[in-house]
């Protein structure tokens, strides 16, 4: 939001108020129009003000931040662009100390090379250009870059938010680039392998496998009682600095199709990334990350698109369907963070009675292809599973998933992979949440005979766990709800690796060489309920 001017005028005092014995943090932020300037008050939540919220400290108590921010609904309307830069400055200023342990642990994770730094600041850089470019050019007449816009505005003011709060701390403030490295962690996965000399094999060949990124489970009880949904996310443990967002932004935008969302998060990340999302507009969505190991597709990445990141924000705000989402959703394909999306359609779904056509939609991406299709018909036959492989064929195959099959055989067939044979095996215990969370952090690696020893063939990896070549990464958190809790955008999540089966709690004392600023040094807790306070359905 580069043509406003920043000014803050920090009013009341520090706000030192506890939920459930957890500190809270929060304020209030009015727009002075005449001025463009930011008035903050600290310790209030005055429902009058153009954004508040608060930032609920407790992940030291139960493994997850709390942050709820509501913004637009001042005494005198804003424009959407203020309304989104408001809101992410309040959370910038809210969140900016878990900001920069966050930023300290993920940097290290995924740039160790000083000429990587420069090609991805490169890339970034034009890539921002170009779409604030896009927005001058088109927001009056696409809507969707009228929306692209205000998430540039809210990128805008979290760095804003976070540099006024470092100024009072006496702190060197995050860079444009360091809230755009935060944000794009999931696009970086395919973009520095595409941009840095070297790290691709030949063009045709393909890439080693590397450890997946997330299971997933959608299940429609056998006479449709109910619909439960569940997301287990994969990774560096040093990203387990986790805040789960409740956000409520009104817009005049007349293409909105909402402006409220719950989901699991990160600091500073303006997005989910594992994802969850329950969204005002009835919709929700998780998914599972696909490899690209067919290297030649990276020649098609350019910084004339969208990322990810970017692109999910811009399908939530303005998709009202699982198509509308897809479609939305396949435009300036960036071809980074490749997933496997799945775009659940509550409207469609009508308990004890019927599934509409529509209600379950499918999206996946590889640079130069988005491929959906409506898989409503496998969800009334019982349950959609999601484990790094592709559905869609052409999506497989493109992949290069038949050349990784052939070589190393049914870890990548979608069919016979060791977590498609133990979500079919399993998930007819499925029958309620408890059921539910069982089977997202199962792990009976020892035991199990698809998972032959190895834990992290299983729904809910440890790779700490491993006898050789042990690291601090693998499935470390689960968020569930079913069909009346998303209702009401609640749902229950429980953050760090699984302890099913008798494994033990993970304790960083083995890892110490990995930056985890911030993070409790055992992670042994238990689901925590989430659901938003300052608003209602």
């Amino acid at each position: 939001m580069t043509d406003i001017k920043l000014y803050v005028f920090v009013l009341g005092c520090v706000f030192n108020t506890y939920v459930n014995g957890d500190p809270v943090r929060a304020a209030t932020v009015y727009w002075d129009a005449s001025h463009k300037t930011v008035n903050l008050k600290k310790g209030v939540l005055e429902k009058q003000g153009d954004a508040y919220g608060y930032y609920n400290d407790s992940l030291a108590q139960t493994g997850w931040g709390v942050l709820e921010i509501r913004a637009g609904y001042g005494e005198t309307p804003e424009p959407d662009e203020v309304t989104y830069f408001l809101a992410g400055y309040l959370e910038g200023y809210l969140t900016a100390p878990e900001m920069y342990n966050h930023y300290n642990n993920m940097y290290p994770q995924v740039i160790q090379d000083p000429k990587v730094l420069l090609v991805v600041k490169d890339f970034m850089k034009k890539q921002d250009a170009w779409a604030r470019q896009q927005v001058k050019l088109n927001k009056s007449s696409d809507p969707l870059w009228a929306h692209m816009g205000f998430i540039l505005a809210q990128t805008d003011g979290l760095q804003a938010g976070v540099a006024d709060w470092a100024k009072s701390e006496g702190k060197e403030p995050l860079s444009l680039f360091a809230v755009q490295f935060l944000n794009a962690v999931g696009d970086l996965l395919d973009l520095i392998p595409a941009l840095v000399p070297g790290s691709n094999p030949p063009l045709g060949e393909f890439k080693e496998p590397p450890m997946g990124h997330c299971s997933a489970l959608i299940k429609m009880l056998p006479g449709y009682e109910n619909l439960l949904f569940a997301h287990s996310s994969w990774y560096t443990y040093a990203a387990m600095l986790r805040i789960y967002k409740h956000w409520d932004f009104k817009l005049s935008e007349p293409h909105t199709a909402t402006g409220k969302l719950s989901f699991s998060s990160y600091p500073g990340f303006l997005v989910s990334l594992d994802d969850f999302y329950l969204l005002g507009s009835g919709l929700m969505m998780t998914q599972t990350t696909n490899n690209v190991f067919n290297a030649s597709l990276f020649s098609q990445i350019s910084p004339s698109t969208l990322l990810a990141w970017q692109r999910v924000r811009l399908a939530h705000g303005l998709a009202h369907t699982g198509q509308q989402w897809a479609e939305t959703f396949a435009r300036y394909n960036s071809g980074t963070y490749n997933n496997q999306y799945m775009v659940l359609d509550r409207s469609k779904v009508t308990l004890g009675r019927k599934i509409d056509d529509g209600a379950l939609t499918i999206v996946e991406q590889i640079p130069g292809l988005v491929e959906y299709s409506d898989q409503t018909q496998t969800l009334r036959r019982g349950y959609w599973p999601s484990y790094n492989v592709p559905f869609h064929r052409k999506i497989y195959s493109l992949s290069g998933y038949d050349q990784m099959w052939q070589k190393y055989g049914n870890d990548f067939s979608y069919d016979l992979c060791p977590r498609a044979k133990i979500f079919r095996r399993d998930q007819a215990s499925v029958t309620d949440l408890t059921s539910l969370k069982h089977i997202m952090r199962f792990n009976d690696y020892k035991k199990d005979p698809y998972s032959k020893g190895d834990p992290c063939k299983s729904i809910c990896c440890r790779n700490d766990l491993r006898t050789q070549q042990a690291r601090p990464g693998g499935c470390y958190d689960t968020k569930v709800t079913d069909f009346k809790l998303a209702q009401s955008f609640v749902a229950e999540a429980v953050n760090g690796p699984t302890t099913e089966g008798g494994l033990p709690p993970f304790s960083w004392d083995a890892f110490n060489s990995t930056a985890h600023y911030g993070l409790p040094r055992v992670y042994n807790f238990t689901f925590v309920t989430m659901k938003p306070h300052l608003f209602t359905p």
